[in-house]
């Protein structure tokens, strides 16, 4: 949306962290590269703006992570320098399209939208520490809603636009069908031009609203997911198919097994009652079959994550963030560790050899 000057000074300004905040929460700096390139899009003075926050968008590692101060303080100088509030949904449309390969690998173990809901890739961690896109149902629909981390930030546009933005495409490139959102609810005052708000969320639009909010229909979850083609198909195969041919030394068990993981890796609960439950049987049958063969349940699941990451690092599409999370593990660090453990050496310098 394009403003003018008058009506700029009338935007609310990005709430400002506490003193506890800016010290302890951080953000991927990728998120600052998005922005970057957002304003450069829209016409932006990118030599003043680096000036203005004291960072080269050349600079800036994707697996790095900055200080989440630093990306309000730049959400607010692009919104200024580009004159335009509408920056959250570019830089949601330009997130989705980073995020493709990553949607790719995530949903490759799902069949239906009910099953890749859950194993979505959440903001908190492979974003940082902004805020959360939770599922909810109501009634008929189910519910997005976007939850900051910082209360302070419910009014403003930047991070509900771009978090939602993104979900909105995502949902509805997933599955065959379309799944079309039903209306979209902000907290924050309804804007002067809603142009793009609409092409990107409908027309069902509402404004000083309790949460930000996506309403889809319930039935949706039971969509099947989008077939990849043959190219894509064995692409995404290539890493697990080994893990899983009919000529295995593994048994029929330990592959079913291995299967469940993969879909449930993303989610970062792997709890062994969740995936008994998954596997239709109890925790009690789950441990005396695994047993029967030899082994452990925390085996399985570090050798199955130990492959993984090898065939993952292969991939330069992926950064370090995101094959921690198609791992589930919490954050970078953790996997990291994990893979010292592995390997002796940190996945950097594995992906470098």
């Amino acid at each position: 949306m394009s403003l003018t000057n008058d009506a700029l000074n009338k935007l609310a300004p990005v709430p400002r962290l506490s003193a506890e905040v800016k010290r302890s929460w951080s953000v991927n700096s990728s998120a600052l590269n998005t922005l970057f390139q957002a304003a450069k899009i829209l016409g932006a003075d990118i030599d003043q703006l680096i000036n203005e926050v004291g960072v080269q968008p050349a600079e800036v590692d994707s697996d790095q992570r900055v200080p989440v101060a630093d990306l309000f303080n730049l959400y607010e100088c692009v919104a200024r320098a580009t004159n335009n509030s509408d920056i959250g949904l570019y830089v949601g449309r330009i997130d989705y399209i980073n995020l493709l390969n990553l949607q790719l690998y995530a949903c490759s173990g799902c069949r239906t939208f009910k099953e890749y809901l859950n194993v979505m890739p959440s903001v908190l961690r492979i974003v940082g520490d902004i805020g959360e896109v939770k599922v909810r149902r109501q009634e008929q629909f189910i519910r997005l809603d976007w939850q900051p981390l910082e209360e302070a930030t419910y009014s403003q546009r930047y991070l509900s636009d771009s978090s939602l933005g993104v979900a909105a495409a995502i949902v509805n490139s997933v599955c065959v069908q379309p799944i079309p959102v039903r209306a979209a609810h902000f907290t924050y005052a309804r804007p002067q031009d809603l142009t793009l708000l609409r092409q990107q969320f409908g027309d069902n639009l509402k404004f000083d609203q309790p949460v930000s909010s996506l309403y889809l229909d319930i039935a949706c979850l039971g969509y099947p997911l989008i077939g990849l083609n043959a190219g894509w198909g064995q692409v995404l195969a290539q890493p697990i198919r080994h893990l899983f041919e009919e000529n295995s030394t593994s048994s029929d068990f330990i592959i079913a097994l291995r299967k469940t993981l993969l879909r449930l890796l993303p989610s970062g609960d792997m709890g062994v009652d969740k995936v008994a439950a998954a596997l239709n049987i109890s925790r009690r049958t789950l441990q005396r079959r695994l047993a029967e063969q030899g082994t452990q349940f925390l085996q399985i699941l570090q050798e199955l994550r130990a492959e993984l990451a090898q065939q993952y690092l292969a991939d330069e599409r992926l950064s370090i963030t995101d094959i921690a999370f198609l791992l589930g593990y919490m954050d970078q660090s953790s996997f990291s560790a994990a893979f010292r453990g592995w390997y002796g050496l940190s996945p950097r310098d594995f992906r470098k050899k």
